[in-house]
C-alpha cells in the first residue's frame, strides 16, 4: 500500500513539473515568409489605400457640430448624415 501511495505521488509531483515547464515555452521564431503570405499583404495595402477619401468641407463641419454636441456611435453617425444630406442640398 506505501508503494502505491509513493508512486502515486511521485507521477503526481512529475506531471505538476512537467505541465509547468511546457507552459512557461515560447512559440518558435517565424524566420521566412511565404508566397502566399507576401500576395495577401500586398493586395490588401492598394484596397486600404481607395478607403481613404478626402473629407469634404460640409463633412469636417458636421462633425464639429457633433463634437460640440457630444455625440457618440450610432447618434454621431444619424446625425452627421443627416447633417450632409442638409448641407447638400443647401448647394443646390
Amino acid at each position: 500500500m506505501t508503494k502505491i501511495s509513493s508512486l502515486a505521488t511521485a507521477t503526481a509531483v512529475s506531471l505538476l513539473l512537467m505541465g509547468s515547464a511546457f507552459a512557461q515555452t515560447t512559440a518558435p521564431a517565424k524566420t521566412e515568409t511565404t508566397k502566399t503570405e507576401t500576395t495577401k499583404t500586398e493586395t490588401k495595402a492598394p484596397a486600404e489605400k481607395k478607403a481613404e477619401k478626402p473629407r469634404t468641407a460640409a463633412s469636417l463641419e458636421c462633425s464639429k457640430e457633433a463634437d460640440a454636441k457630444g455625440l457618440h456611435g450610432k447618434e454621431r453617425k444619424k446625425f452627421r448624415s443627416a447633417c450632409k444630406k442638409a448641407a447638400a442640398e443647401k448647394a443646390k
